[in-house]
This record gives C-alpha cells, structure tokens and sequence, in this order.
C-alpha cells in the first residue's frame, strides 16, 4: 500500500518541498514563497521551518542559519498565546524565505557531509494533475524539482551525480565554494 501526501491544492507533497528548496537555490523568491506559503497553508507549518532551516546549512554561506531560527523563534512566540486552530505569523515563512533567496549560495556543507560519507553519490572526489491544470490555479512544479530525491525523480532516472551537478550550476546568487572543482560542471 502506498500512501501519498498532498498539499492543499492538490500538489504532490515531495515535489512541493522539493521546488522550494530549489528555487531558494535559484534566487527565486517569487516561486520559493509560492511553495512555501502552499506547504504552510496545507498545515505542514513546522515541516516548513525544518526545511527552511536544512536550506540555510544546506545551500546559503555564511550564518545565515541563526536568522532563520530566530524568524521561527518568533513564529514560535506568535503561536504560542493563541487561540486560533490555524496558526498564525507565515510573515515570519514569508521572510525566512526571502532572505535565503537573497543569500549567497554554497553548497560546501552538504558537499563535505557527502564526500566525507556518501560514497554513492557517484562523484569522484577527484576531479498535478489535469484537474489542477483546468482549475485556473495550477502553477506546474518545475522539472528541476524531479531529481534523486523525489520518487517520480528516481522514477525518470534520476542520479546523485546529476543532482550534484545541476544544483551547483543553479546556484544564485553564486559565492565560489571549497569544493566547488569536485563537481563535474
């Protein structure tokens, strides 16, 4: 049996966090705040600023990462004294996600976490649905959100290696990196 979430629109939920994630890494804040606003409004609140949080060590240089705790310390504050089922304070999601599109982009920590233990990776160290489409608010997840991590990426074939290389050539804005000529570009 295989169970599949969705977001309140009816978008696969692997592929919406997976197109947030890659237009942060593509300086897109328009699209980024599309996805993360629908993930947000889906009630995937919290996945949310784990996600954002990954992102900031993730893809952003510098110590970018404690702004984004302290916006989801205030998203925390603001939901804390409330009475409403849905929670309140996306402003915070909205400027967490801004500022990391906005950021400088190196991939170094999750390209060390990989080559020091992930060998499969394949790098050499070396060198919606028709329904949504008709709906009039269909916004189609961009191909580049189908890669090694998402079933219907590995579906097409998807690799590690090709991640690797497509993700660092998305990068923007782009801050030269330590481990920037162990991928293949």
């Amino acid at each position: 049996m295989s169970y599949h979430l969705h977001t309140t629109r009816g978008y696969s939920f692997p592929a919406v966090s997976s197109a947030m994630q890659k237009a942060i890494r593509r300086g897109d804040a328009k699209l980024a705040g599309y996805w993360g606003l629908e993930l947000w409004a889906s009630g995937y609140g919290q996945y949310v600023w784990r996600r954002l949080l990954t992102v900031s060590a993730e893809d952003c240089w510098g110590i970018l990462t404690a702004e984004v705790k302290a916006l989801h310390d205030s998203y925390t504050e603001i939901n804390k004294t409330t009475t409403a089922k849905k929670p309140k304070g996306r402003i915070f999601v909205s400027k967490a996600v801004i500022l990391l599109c906005l950021a400088k982009k190196s991939r170094d920590p999750d390209h060390l976490q990989n080559f020091v233990y992930d060998q499969q990776a394949g790098l050499d160290p070396e060198t919606l649905t028709d329904e949504l489409e008709q709906s009039g608010e269909y916004i189609a997840i961009p191909d580049y959100a189908y890669d090694c991590h998402t079933p219907q990426g590995r579906k097409m074939g998807k690799t590690k290696a090709e991640f690797f290389r497509q993700e660092q050539d998305a990068l923007n804005p782009f801050i030269p990196g330590l481990f920037d000529t162990l991928i293949d570009s």
